[in-house]
């Protein structure tokens, strides 16, 4: 019987998806993508395969065991309860890698003590003989993760770190080098893959050691980024199966040998005589000495190599963490030489910063985002030929007026501050301006895409409506001052760029639709997954503000039946499924954003028969149900979201409408006869005036947890929603 087992593989982050594809190819099931890693299933051999043939993971790990581990003792008995012996000799050497924390458990040094002893104490028990500690290649070395004070105890199946080849030795490198790893997801990002497979050529005219030119040979000769490597995490693993490892070995060196014969044109050169020796040596021990030509040369000289079909340029440039003087001149250079030489050409360049991409002179067609180690860079793509020319490099740009100019500052402050805060805490939709400056009255939010969206970011626009005694003509040039400062600012381009007028909503007009262009972008958030149309509709599918409500609603929902009152998309309810919710009904009037719901719900795989939908108006379904769970008919609720808009009409509703701040002990009244004995009721509003009637709901106990539900990037208006807690009394 063919064992199954559950794997995951950490990665760089930015490049979640593409290494969830490449799995996806190597034979693995289950596929997820989550943050900075992807998790699997599959016999060994899979985990073998990801291992040998992975060219954007960094490690693979073997899930052995889940548990709780809120206290060092947790931690003890789940560790002591794995079968260590059929995992490691009682003489054996082991290492303990620890990432994470928990309340009870704060120092990783302490956690991996803890896991070892746990470890060695068992192995002495039944054997009379413990196992030592050996950081440098021990023969089993095990991963725990903590998170939610749970512990994830794995087995690390690659030992050192994946991106160590084995063409270049640690410490073997030139001035701030790219990991392997990423070099690989680079070219794959920039469809080297696809350009060598039709005879395309490859440059890097700053190449440094070398790393995305031995990387672009190795996937261009059909060559398994690990067949050069001497050294497994398996390889000591008294789970190792020999004989399926040495099958997968021989069939990559037949393979290898057959991609060398068509092994396209692949050329670099740098201006540092040192970085191009170190380059010929890596290339040199990964097979392709004479394969790639490399030479000292100045970016000023580059030129396509003789005879080489047009295929890409790709190259990560200097650019440190701050701009300096030569920096703009040397991006400058590359675009021209690129113009003048490589006409049908793509380009990929890395960098961090969106003014130095637009020095090169040329227009990008799309950037996807990378993380260089803890810097956060963009690859921007290139198509060279004379019509893609940025005509503002050539005419020198109008002169921005005084208040832009301090519109720009302030945004560009924001956006750095803010951004530093979101990638901090893993947040990729976020708001970077609020009408800080009375003359720019705007809202800007900014979406980074994620699945087949990854690498685009969409900025939204929204504009608070002038007062009439403003000059219509002012505010429309202040508009668009505004939205081409934020293109500039955020790095995107114009079409990735939503503008609207947000006007005081009456009914339904905050939902309606204000565009056609019927295009949804995938994002994520808490490690879910949801669709955003940043056109089409004035709010985009994702309130901004309520991601701690999210987050909320998602603590609360572990085993209790769910709720969601006036669902919208349904982000609430893919959160409480998310959480664990045994059942979730999703309730709301249009048919569009009930559609919406479902497919946000599908897109996380909860679309089961426990979770219904009704499209149906919120009070009727409200006050129908309250006479069923107090008959008998339906279950009582152990959790109840209530998000109402602040007005609301429509023809299904007939002559009544809802006014939030006059219905809200009502719809708090029949929303809490919901409720099980022990359940609660999150009641979330926008109005910003909104004043609680605490004395007509004496019969619940309501805590007032607005304060702890507002994000960081709307930390500059604390009253954008209020939020409450509402239990029944006993």
């Amino acid at each position: 019987m063919t064992i199954r087992h559950r794997y995951a593989a950490p990665c760089p982050k930015g490049v979640e998806h593409l290494l969830a594809t490449e799995i996806g190819l190597l034979g693995a099931a289950d596929v997820r993508a989550g943050r900075a890693v992807v998790t699997f299933s599959g016999d060994r051999a899979v985990g073998y395969r990801v291992c040998l043939w992975s060219r954007i993971a960094s490690r693979v790990l073997l899930t052995l065991a889940e548990f709780p581990a809120a206290t060092a003792e947790d931690l003890y008995a789940g560790v002591a309860a794995v079968a260590w012996e059929d995992h490691i000799a009682p003489d054996g050497t082991l290492a303990i890698d620890v990432t994470g924390t928990t309340p009870g458990l704060v120092n990783t040094k302490f956690t991996a003590m803890k896991a070892k002893d746990a470890v060695v104490d068992r192995m002495r028990e039944l054997t009379g003989t413990r196992p030592s500690v050996e950081l440098d290649r021990p023969d089993v070395r095990l991963s725990v993760r903590l998170l939610r004070e749970r512990a994830t105890l794995s087995l690390d199946l690659s030992g050192e770190p994946l991106h160590r080849r084995g063409y270049r030795t640690p410490g073997e490198q030139a001035e701030a080098p790219l990991k392997e790893n990423l070099a690989a997801a680079m070219l794959v990002r920039a469809g080297w893959p696809d350009v060598a497979a039709r005879g395309g050529s490859l440059v890097d005219p700053m190449c440094g050691s070398g790393t995305l030119l031995v990387e672009g040979a190795l996937i261009a000769s059909d060559q398994a980024p690990g067949l050069l490597r001497d050294h497994w995490g398996f390889s000591g693993w008294r789970g190792h199966d020999a004989q399926v490892w040495e099958a997968l070995i021989a069939e990559a060196d037949d393979r290898a040998e057959a991609g060398r014969e068509r092994l396209p044109r692949i050329a670099g050169s740098d201006a540092d005589a040192a970085a191009i020796e170190l380059a010929r040596t890596c290339a040199k021990r990964a097979g392709f000495g004479t394969a790639i030509t490399l030479e000292v040369a100045a970016l000023d000289a580059l030129e396509a190599p003789d005879d080489a079909a047009p295929g890409l340029v790709v190259t990560n440039p200097p650019y440190g963490v701050r701009l300096t003087g030569e920096l703009p001149a040397l991006y400058a250079s590359l675009g021209e030489r690129l113009l003048a030489g490589f006409t049908g050409w793509s380009a990929a360049v890395l960098t961090p910063d969106a003014e130095l991409a637009r020095s090169t002179g040329l227009r990008s067609d799309w950037a996807h985002t990378f993380y260089n180690g803890a810097i956060e860079t963009r690859l921007y793509h290139f198509t060279v030929a004379a019509d893609r020319v940025k005509h503002a490099v050539v005419a020198a740009p109008e002169p921005r007026s005084p208040g832009a100019e301090i519109f720009a500052n302030r945004l560009r402050k924001n956006a750095r501050h803010i951004g530093t805060w979101a990638r901090r805490e893993g947040v990729t939709c976020y708001r970077v301006y609020d009408a800080d400056l009375p003359d720019y009255a705007v809202a800007i939010d900014l979406y980074r895409g994620s699945g087949p969206d990854e690498g685009r970011t969409i900025v939204h626009v929204a504009e608070y409506a002038p007062p009439p005694e403003i000059d219509p003509a002012r505010a429309e040039a202040r508009l668009a001052e505004a939205v081409e400062v934020a293109a500039e600012v955020l790095g995107v381009a114009p079409d990735d760029v939503a503008v609207k007028v947000r006007r005081r909503q009456r009914g339904t007009s905050q939902y309606e639709r204000q565009a056609e262009r019927g295009e949804f972008v995938e994002v994520a958030e808490g490690g879910l997954r949801f669709l955003v149309n940043p056109y089409d509709y004035l709010d985009c599918g994702l309130f901004l503000d309520h991601r701690p409500v999210r987050e909320l609603v998602r603590e609360l929902a572990a085993g209790r039946t769910v709720c969601n009152l006036f669902a919208y998309t349904g982000t609430a309810s893919v959160y409480a499924a998310a959480g664990g919710a045994s059942r979730v009904n999703t309730v709301d009037l249009s048919a569009t954003y009930l559609e919406w719901a479902k497919r946000n719900m599908a897109l996380n795989g909860f679309d089961g028969p426990a979770h219904r939908f009704f499209r149906t108006d919120a009070l009727r379904w409200l006050a129908e149900e309250r006479e069923r769970v107090a008959d008998g008919r339906a279950r009582p609720y152990g959790l109840v979201f209530c998000d109402p808009p602040t007005f609301s009409s429509s023809n299904a509703m007939g002559e009544r409408t809802l006014d939030v701040q006059r219905d809200h002990v009502g719809l708090i009244t029949d929303a809490g006869a919901l409720l099980a004995p022990d359940g609660v009721l999150v009641f979330s509003t926008n109005l910003r005036t909104f004043r609680l009637d605490a004395g007509a709901l004496a019969e619940f106990r309501i805590e007032d947890v607005t304060a702890r539900t507002i994000p960081k990037d709307f930390a500059r208006t604390p009253r954008v929603h209020h939020c409450f807690l509402v239990r029944r009394r006993a």
